[in-house]
């Protein structure tokens, strides 16, 4: 087919590349078409030992080179030579219906120094004309001492003598043929093809590359003729060193064992070349070819021209590896040899170089739009899937979803991918964050195939964008007569916001419970607050006035940080009220409707000298501590109670007999303080929490007609009372004797009515405790009230 073969000879190379497009899914075999034998199959044996190579180039197609001086070569007088090679594909493994294409190839060479060596990637040949002058002088002990062995060389028959450290060897050719040499000589010459690292070898190291040296002479006699040449070859194995950056190559310029004379050698020409050609300027490719009288070395960076860099993956890490098939070609004379052009092929591979890509921000924030591309890859690399945060996608679907996935080229022949994606979309992760910004999270992990072998590479990125597109709720506030109103927009409640009455979430239940009425439509949370009610601070009470406010606090859902405070202050115009404050301070604004009319001056509390502290004709205002005025104090439940009276003083008219009479009326009024015993009452500058306000209690008044109480007649009564000291009632305390009791710790009391009198009997209405032995004092800690 066109363009599926492509051939040349350079430097006595035979040179043939196949084009890999055309193999794919096919198997190759390559066959030798001798014009005598017809095909031999090539295998690795008898491409060393008959010059040929097999392998392919960086780019993957299959390279077949050959000595002209190789088997099955037809040689016209050491000037034209042809080799005919059949090209056999086929679809299957075992090479069944094949299909054989004939190529022949035609070599011109006619340019030979008096000694050439090729150092191809499996074998050493070296070739001699046999006009070469006689034995160097520094070789005669050595060749005189090899001269016993030549007595015993059968007439008009090739032989070859080995010297290794371990001594000398004498074959035959056909016995070195089994060793895996080549040894033959033509109209002009004669050469000897060896293996690397036969035994009859030896590695020297010579200016710090190690070199694989065969030392053989080849030997013909006759019965006038004895037949001496040296058939040396020496070809480097290493030499190679790397950089992050370049690959260095380097070959001896003097090797002792074919310059036996260094002071008569002299470098003629150094040519570099890429697969089969000539680098004339290698400067132009950003190649170095530099040399010195111990060592020639050629300096390629890494991803230059005529190399490949090729996409690989180890250990999950994405890296590259370049590759490049280079030559040097070596001529140099001396008074031994005359010219030796020496030409060495090398394919170079770095080791695994790890490259990470680079995640490229490019996020446009003002279009709410996360742009971000991976890079740099080669062109061996494509994009196969992506997961947005746990959910997978293939390409069609990331395109279908609304995802934007494209390529954009690099510098360098590179390139990388782009992927866009919407803030709004669903799978970015959104936080709320500060005070009115969302923080936008894109979490994506691409799957890339990697390289000819299609491997599979993982790489993750996280992106974050924060902008400030959150507009916080607004409050507007209002009262009527007896309620305090907030109106709330709803944006964003709940979700990234909530509402509290000090430490508590403010939802239904707690508004309910606190006697609160919410109202919501599709923006707005309308919030109805009695004045009275749980949450509401009373900033100024004075006669008939109060002055309150109700605060909502703005948090955030996850971390609770105060953002705002929503707060309604009002002035209120009220008759009757009662104010249980934090600190424990109690304000009563009481209004006494009695017939007839009393004077409100001479109203108290149960401490007469708690007298009011403004009053009119129908009101009185109180304000006192709950640990004043004989206030009283309990527990019910989850609550303490603190409990005053307010009363007035009577005025009475003297009569000859009992009981007095009165033009007042009879009126009590009890005030009640509710707090909740697991909220401190904040006595003096004592707080639990100096940023939270503390919660007022409620208060109650109960007016109580005592008429029937003081219709009865004070009189003296024989009651006897003793403190036990368990409940046994067995011992008890002596009387006049201090008893001291921890709080809520039980007292056991017993009374006893010594009255004889059949018409009396002993209840208990109202028990307490004083500082003192008035019975009336102000301090007094209730035991039992109302019976």
């Amino acid at each position: 087919p066109i363009g599926f073969v492509e051939s040349s000879c350079h430097s006595r190379i035979f040179w043939m590349k196949l084009n890999k497009l055309l193999l794919q899914g096919k198997f190759l075999q390559l066959e030798i078409n001798d014009p005598y034998s017809g095909p031999i199959l090539i295998d690795e044996k008898l491409a060393s030992r008959c010059g040929y190579v097999l392998s392919e180039d960086v780019w993957g197609n299959p390279v077949f080179r050959a000595s002209v001086l190789g088997c099955h070569v037809v040689n016209e007088a050491d000037e034209l030579f042809s080799l005919t090679v059949n090209i056999k594909v086929s679809s299957f493994s075992n090479m069944r219906a094949a299909v054989t294409y004939t190529y022949p190839m035609y070599c011109s060479y006619s340019s030979w120094a008096s000694r050439e060596i090729v150092c191809e990637e499996n074998y050493m040949e070296v070739s001699v004309k046999t006009d070469v002058p006689s034995v160097s002088n520094d070789y005669t002990v050595a060749w005189m001492s090899a001269l016993p062995e030549t007595q015993n060389i059968a007439y008009q028959l090739w032989q070859l003598m080995f010297v290794s450290p371990s001594g000398r060897k004498r074959i035959t050719v056909s016995d070195a043929a089994k060793l895996g040499y080549s040894f033959n000589n033509t109209l002009y010459r004669v050469y000897l093809r060896a293996p690397y690292h036969s035994n009859e070898s030896d590695i020297t190291t010579v200016s710090g590359v190690d070199m694989n040296m065969v030392t053989s002479t080849s030997m013909y006699r006759q019965r006038w003729l004895l037949l001496l040449i040296d058939t040396t070859v020496s070809c480097p194995v290493d030499g190679i060193t790397f950089t992050e950056t370049t690959l260095t190559w380097t070959v001896p310029s003097i090797i002792p064992t074919l310059v036996v004379q260094e002071s008569t050698f002299l470098s003629k020409n150094i040519l570099m070349g890429v697969d089969d050609q000539v680098i004339v300027n290698p400067e132009e490719k950003n190649y170095l070819l530099e040399h010195n009288k111990t060592r020639i070395r050629i300096t390629i960076p890494i991803g230059a021209e005529g190399g490949k860099l090729q996409s690989s993956v180890s250990d999950g890490i994405y890296g590259v590896i370049y590759s490049i098939d280079l030559f040097l070609e070596h001529t140099w004379t001396d008074v031994d040899w005359q010219t030796t052009k020496y030409t060495v092929f090398k394919s170079i591979t770095t080791p695994f170089m790890p490259q990470i890509p680079s995640v490229i921000n490019n996020t446009l924030p003002e279009e709410r739009l996360f742009n971000v591309a991976l890079g740099h890859f080669l062109p061996d690399v494509s994009l196969v899937a992506i997961t947005i945060g746990n959910v997978p996608f293939t390409l069609r679907e990331a395109q279908h979803h609304g995802f934007k996935i494209y390529e954009t080229p690099f510098s360098n022949r590179m390139k990388g991918f782009i992927l866009e994606i919407s803030f709004d979309d669903p799978y970015i992760l959104k936080e709320y964050v500060n005070t009115n910004e969302t923080k936008y999270t894109l979490l994506v992990n691409y799957t890339l195939s990697v390289g000819p072998e299609m491997t599979l590479y993982y790489h993750s990125a996280a992106l974050d964008c924060v902008i400030a597109d959150i507009e916080l709720p607004k409050a507007v506030g209002y009262c009527d007569e007896e309620n305090l109103y907030l109106v709330i927009s709803t944006f964003g409640l709940h979700r990234y916001w909530n509402l509290y009455l000090g430490n508590k979430l403010l939802n239904q239940q707690v508004a309910h419970t606190n006697g609160y009425h919410a109202a919501t439509n599709s923006t707005h949370l309308v919030l109805q607050v009695p004045l009275f009610a749980v949450g509401v601070v009373y900033e100024e009470v004075s006669f008939q006035k109060i002055r309150a406010r109700f605060d909502v606090a703005l948090r955030k859902v996850r971390t609770m940080e105060t953002l705002q405070i929503f707060s309604v202050s009002c002035s209120f115009n009220t008759d009757a009220f009662i104010i249980c404050h934090p600190d424990g301070t109690i304000m009563i604004s009481a209004q006494m409707k009695t017939v007839p009319a009393i004077d409100m001056s001479k109203t108290k509390l149960r401490d007469s000298s708690c007298k009011p502290r403004e009053y009119n004709e129908g009101h009185a205002f109180f304000k006192f501590h709950v640990t004043t005025c004989g206030t009283s104090v309990r527990f019910e439940g989850d609550h303490i109670i603190y409990e005053n009276e307010i009363s007035y003083e009577k005025e009475t008219l003297p009569e000859q007999s009992t009981p007095t009479i009165t033009r007042d009326p009879d009126y009590r009024l009890t005030v009640l303080c509710y707090y909740r015993a697991k909220e401190t009452l904040v006595l003096g500058p004592f707080a639990s929490d100096p940023s939270l306000p503390s919660p007022f209690g409620s208060g109650r008044m109960v007016p109580r007609s005592n008429i029937a109480v003081y219709r009865r007649i004070r009189q003296a009564m024989n009651v006897v009372s003793r403190v036990s000291k368990d409940e046994s009632f067995m011992e008890f305390y002596e009387s006049n004797v201090a008893i001291l009791k921890r709080p809520f710790e039980p007292v056991f009391i017993e009374m006893e009515l010594k009255d004889e009198s059949p018409d009396t009997a002993l209840y208990l209405e109202n028990c307490w405790v004083t500082g003192s032995l008035d019975f009336s004092s102000a301090q007094r800690w209730n035991i039992t009230l109302n019976g």
